[in-house]
């Protein structure tokens, strides 16, 4: 599968057969951070997904090029 952000806040996930979406999450919305701060997400136009130590890892919101501005880092893993 290949990862991509997009500006309406969606990570998405593709089939590399055949393009089609497998897998979404909105995050264009306010998060529960680990360390209490508040944090909400938005646009999704810098650098893609990171992947590492089976973690996924990405930064939503930025407000640049009609974006919705935000601030979190976003981290999840399979289950």
């Amino acid at each position: 599968m290949l990862f991509s952000g997009s500006n309406d806040g969606a990570l998405r996930a593709h089939s590399t057969t055949d393009g089609s979406v497998i897998w979404e999450f909105d995050t264009n919305r306010e998060f529960e951070t680990l360390n209490g701060v508040k944090a909400g997400g938005g646009a999704i136009q810098g650098p893609g997904p990171t992947i590492a130590g089976g973690m996924l890892y990405l930064n939503s919101g930025y407000g640049d090029h009609l974006g919705r501005p935000g601030n979190v880092l976003l981290a999840f893993e399979v289950q």
